[in-house]
């Protein structure tokens, strides 16, 4: 057995020392002293494992450490607030939704969403689209640049003004002798709604009456329209009835018309004997609204079909065909359109699910070194109300452990979006000590 130095406690002593003596008994001097004679003799056990003392200090100031440990968590990310689409209340509606089918959803039977009960109710002068297509089906204009055959319009055909007057309807000059063209004739009918030129135009195309009627629902029938009735072309009478999954579908049918779609477009326009008319869709250029026709037989029966083309934020715009019915005024029915529009509008958002400095991950070392693994910037994504939003998280492993070297990837993945952000390091991994690395032998490679 070595003896210690003079003033230092051998492993005798030590061991035989009574365990109740307290370590405040031994005086400061005397523990940094056995320290260092602990540290002594273990190096000296080193010494005659390994070697010499050179050989020893060699070894442990060049061989391998535990690369750090890595502990990451993969970030979580809440989902958008929860549309709340405002269609008409007071009546019915239907919305049909194109262009947005991967957030969405498809259209089930061409519809998205109704309000109300899918019941017959009168069409009103949304007739006249139908009236539109039944002679454009007879007698097809090449586009909407072709303004197609000419009507010469007699004093039968101006009687017909007094007439509609005195029932109160709208209509339009059409003084005898006057000429137009059957497309500024179908204008004259549907922008101001001037139901003397529904019938003039449906009467010209088919020679009476009843041979248009009859026309009209062969071509109701042969576009699958089954719970759409017309009796006559102005939609005057109240047995012109129709439905809002029909009336989507009709809508969809005349927005596809190049002829009736600028027409439906158009605010305002001067037509020949008509003189200047403008058009009865108030809500043209409002909201996105592109068209197409209103049509009321007094309170509780104005009604509105359109198109609006809806910027949301996405890579293109939304195609929307809508319609409410029964409305108890233009103005009521107007708002509720423009409400609906906005709510799907505010459905689309984007929603934060990334803060630069978030934390993800931790690097730890034997030696007490230790670093941060966070994702490097702010990260947002878009998406569709509160579409659930999914996140996944690549790493590597570092190779410098140096601040800001990238180490990963997270990705957000809501719908047909994706957004995604690296993660780094943050802080640096510092090597261990030399006083480390020679006091910590069993942690050396």
């Amino acid at each position: 057995m070595t003896t210690p130095p003079d003033g230092l406690v051998g492993l005798d002593e030590l061991w035989n020392r009574d365990p109740a003596a307290s370590e405040h008994d031994i005086d400061p001097q005397r523990r940094r002293r056995r320290r260092r004679w602990g540290l002594v003799a273990a190096l000296t056990v080193l010494v005659i494992v390994i070697g010499t003392p050179t050989a020893y200090v060699g070894w442990a100031l060049n061989a391998p450490v535990a690369s750090p440990t890595v502990t990451s968590q993969t970030p979580t990310a809440s989902a958008g607030s929860a549309a709340a689409i405002q269609l008409f209340r007071d009546g019915a509606a239907a919305i049909s939704v194109s262009g947005a089918e991967e957030y969405l959803g498809p259209d089930t039977g061409g519809v998205w969403l109704t309000s109300g009960m899918d019941d017959v109710r009168p069409m009103a002068s949304i007739s006249k689209l139908v009236t539109a297509l039944v002679v454009l089906d007879a007698w097809p204009l090449d586009g909407a640049d072709d303004v197609g055959p000419t009507l010469t319009f007699d004093e039968a055909d101006n009687d017909l003004y007094d007439e509609y007057y005195v029932r109160g309807a709208t209509i339009a000059a059409m003084p005898t002798g006057s000429e137009m063209s059957l497309r500024d004739a179908l204008a004259t009918m549907l922008i101001p709604s001037a139901s003397n030129y529904a019938e003039v135009v449906s009467t010209w195309a088919f020679g009476s009456q009843g041979a248009f009627v009859g026309a009209a629902r062969r071509w109701l029938a042969a576009n699958g329209l089954d719970r759409t009735t017309l009796v006559e072309p102005t939609g005057l009478d109240r047995r012109n009835t129709s439905t809002p999954t029909d009336l989507l579908a009709l809508g969809k049918i005349a927005a596809a018309n190049p002829v009736i779609a600028r027409i439906a477009a158009t605010p305002s326009m001067t037509l020949g004997g008509a003189g200047t008319v403008h058009n009865t869709n108030g809500l043209l250029g409002t909201a996105g609204i592109t068209g197409l026709k209103t049509g009321n037989l007094g309170e509780g029966t104005y009604n509105l079909l359109y198109t609006a083309s809806l910027d949301v934020g996405a890579a293109a715009p939304l195609s929307v065909t809508g319609v409410a019915l029964g409305g108890y005024s233009s103005a009521a029915i107007n708002e509720s359109v423009v409400a609906t529009l906005e709510s799907l509008r505010k459905g689309f958002h984007t929603v934060p699910v990334a803060t630069a400095g978030e934390q993800v991950g931790s690097l730890t070392t034997a030696w007490g070194s230790s670093a941060r693994m966070v994702i490097a910037e702010d990260a947002a994504i878009f998406t569709w109300s509160d579409t659930p939003i999914t996140v996944t998280m690549d790493t590597t492993a570092p190779v410098t452990y140096e601040d800001g070297e990238v180490v990963g990837t997270v990705t957000w993945t809501a719908g047909p979006q994706t957004a995604t952000a690296p993660v780094t390091i943050q802080g640096e991994i510092d090597p261990p000590s030399e006083w480390w690395r020679l006091t910590h032998p069993d942690q050396l490679g």
